[in-house]
């Protein structure tokens, strides 16, 4: 069937695209080149989200001189790959819903940043103090510096309709 072999390359050509898009936004010289530290942003922007250890196995594959600059001919495969296979899914709104419901014990609807900055920098995978500040600065309640969980699904989450 010519149907399925075209329509097969028309996904690995949209993949290539987004792909080149998010690499581009972070390619600050304009030489097909991003910082290794980008990566791991450039991967969650195309809705992956791997763990540190799968990053860090991401980056030891495509960063061939560890000069820490990464090379969009040599990272275009791996991440075609990744989002072909369907590789590091987001976590569901629902149980990202219930992660947060276990954390807020009284069931108040929020939890106050000091308490999701012990959970999210001293468990699981741990934020950084820069990351836990600028998602506490993008996501707390500016009125009252909380953290209303159930309102921010949404931003949380991507739609993996996309």
């Amino acid at each position: 069937m010519a149907d399925s072999g075209q329509k097969a390359e028309s996904v690995l050509s949209d993949f290539r695209k987004r792909i080149k898009a998010a690499f581009e936004a972070f390619d600050h010289e304009t030489n097909n080149t991003v910082d290794v530290r980008d990566i791991g942003t450039i991967l969650y922007s195309l809705g992956c989200f791997p763990s540190q250890a799968d990053l860090h196995d991401i980056i030891a594959e495509v960063e061939e001189d560890h000069s820490g600059l990464i090379h969009l001919d040599r990272v275009l495969p791996t991440m075609t790959k990744i989002l072909l296979e369907n590789k590091f899914p987001p976590i569901p709104e629902d149980v990202l819903l219930q992660a947060f419901e276990v954390l807020d014990k009284d069931k108040k609807g929020f939890l106050d940043p000091e308490q999701l900055t012990k959970y999210m920098t001293q468990e699981g995978e741990p934020f950084t103090q820069e990351e836990m500040d600028e998602m506490l600065t993008a996501h707390a309640d500016r009125e009252d510096n909380l953290f209303y969980y159930k309102d921010l699904l949404g931003q949380l989450t991507i739609d993996s309709s996309l």
